[in-house]
């Protein structure tokens, strides 16, 4: 190779490493809607603020495998949820105080250097839902009311609701509903169909389903607090933060700001409108400018 060949080369290389300058942050999410979107949300805001790269893994599998991934430094910040670290990772019961378990997972994560910053904003808890027809007709908007419906209820539920600690035992213990018949299980894209359709009149869904922001569906208050909180929020490595300042600040800048219903168009628009993931995110970040 000539020298002008190699000096072309040398160029091109340093040409390519200042367009890389700035840090390389690493944003995942478990393989849901709901991760994917709060994930691209992550790493655009990233790219936004710190101008550096970030890389995308937001296909990381289920709860252990994205905690396991955050803990041995493959990726720098997820989502997660509070109730779902309290029961899934720490093994602990179900607690209904929403400032308890964020307290509780704070601490219980400190000795592996990782960091919950303040909840998003919504709530992903469990959402017992009828058709709007139905309450309307029956006069209930809270569960305490379902209760006090007395020919019953016919219930779907996913298969894991039924076995859950703060599942369908507990919801009967605390409400004394009277469901008929017994309760039809079936996957949970299944769910709204089934009660769309009349096959069910109630049915165990999340706060954030995105079919509840276009369908004629009405979600129960849980008026005695029977299901415990699943606060979304970042969990970022400490070793992360402390490399890239600026990073906290970014994040924290999301706190607060998605609530139930804006998560929830956000769902449907991935679920419902076939919409790209990173086109939602981008939208949602530029609302926030506004």
């Amino acid at each position: 190779m000539d020298r002008k060949a190699i000096y072309g080369t040398g160029l091109a290389l340093l040409l390519l490493a200042g367009c890389q300058r700035g840090p390389r942050l690493v944003v995942g999410a478990k393989n849901f809607t709901e991760q994917a979107v709060l994930g691209e949300i992550v790493a655009q805001q990233l790219e936004r603020r710190m101008h550096g790269r970030v890389v995308r893994k937001l296909d990381l599998g289920g709860t252990m495998l994205a905690h396991e991934a955050l803990k041995s430094g493959q990726i720098d910040v997820y989502p997660e949820y509070t109730g779902t670290a309290l029961t899934a990772i720490l093994k602990r019961p179900p607690d209904r105080s929403a400032a308890a378990v964020l307290s509780s997972v704070r601490a219980a994560y400190q000795p592996w250097k990782l960091r919950w910053l303040r909840p998003l904003g919504f709530n992903n808890s469990f959402a017992m839902v009828v058709r709007k027809e139905d309450a309307e007709a029956r006069r209930v908007k809270t569960l305490s009311d379902a209760a006090g419906y007395q020919p019953g209820w016919k219930l779907g539920v996913g298969y894991e609701f039924v076995q859950r600690p703060d599942g369908l035992t507990g919801l009967v213990e605390t409400y004394r509903i009277n469901f008929k018949g017994s309760v039809k299980q079936m996957d949970l894209g299944l769910l709204y169909t089934a009660l769309d359709q009349g096959q069910v009149d109630m049915v165990a869904g999340n706060a954030t389903d995105g079919l509840l922001a276009s369908r004629p569906f009405v979600v129960l208050d849980d008026d005695r607090h029977y299901f415990p909180p699943y606060e979304a929020a970042l969990v970022v490595r400490d070793e992360a933060l402390a490399a890239n300042p600026g990073m906290e600040a970014a994040l924290q800048a999301l706190s607060g700001k998605i609530d139930t219903q804006s998560m929830r168009r956000m769902n449907f628009e991935v679920d419902g409108k076939h919409r790209d993931v990173g086109d939602v995110a981008a939208e949602f970040l530029k609302g926030l400018e506004r």
